[in-house]
This record gives structure tokens, C-alpha cells and sequence, in this order.
């Protein structure tokens, strides 16, 4: 098997294709708007609102933070989980400007 070679890659393309891959499942952009609409989040609650095991929500909470659309905070045996503002704002740009690049010159293609 191949190297993925990602470090031949910009850093804004890497970005691109981690936030792309976060959110490429379901289970986690259903979290994603749960945190969005409660602003904030205990991980009992979230598995509460999906059909999904703790240990499933559990490995999808880390894709998104390994991502860093989230960030989250341990209380005692609890961990509270929201929105990363800052990380969440540079995703919209980066994402925004990519799906923005895109200006046909005409309606032909291929």
C-alpha cells in the first residue's frame, strides 16, 4: 500500500481534506448541530439524541476534535464539548474560498 504523501500538500489543503474527512459521516455532522444549537454539550446528552452507542459517539467526538471543529473541557468524569470558534471560523473561510475558486468561463464542459 501507497503513502497517502499529505506533506506534499499545503497546509490549507491538508486542512481542507481533515475537515472534509470529519465531516464525512452522518453521526458527526448530526453532533456538530446539536452543539450548535445547545452551544454546549455533555457527552451523555449527546448520546441521548443519537442512535448510536457512548463508544461510537465516543470515536466520532474525537474525529471532530482531532479535526478541531470542537473542543471539550473534563469535569470530573464528565467531558463538556462545544464548538471550537476559532477553528470553526477558519473552516468556514477555507471552505467558503474553495467553493468560491470555482468561475466557469462558459457552460461547456468537456
Amino acid at each position: 500500500m501507497g503513502t497517502a504523501k499529505s506533506e506534499e500538500f499545503s497546509v490549507i489543503n491538508n486542512r481542507l481534506s481533515n475537515y472534509y474527512k470529519a465531516l464525512s459521516h452522518p453521526a458527526r455532522v448530526a453532533i456538530l448541530k446539536l452543539l450548535i444549537k445547545k452551544q454546549t454539550c455533555v457527552c451523555g446528552d449527546i448520546v441521548d439524541e443519537l442512535p448510536l452507542s457512548q463508544s461510537t459517539v465516543s470515536q466520532h467526538l474525537k474525529e471532530l476534535k482531532e479535526a478541531g471543529f470542537i473542543k471539550g473541557d473534563i469535569d470530573g468524569a464528565k467531558v463538556c464539548y462545544c464548538i471550537d470558534e476559532k477553528e470553526w471560523n477558519r473552516a468556514k473561510k477555507y471552505i467558503n474560498d474553495f467553493f468560491s475558486s470555482y468561475n466557469p468561463i462558459s457552460d461547456k464542459c468537456c
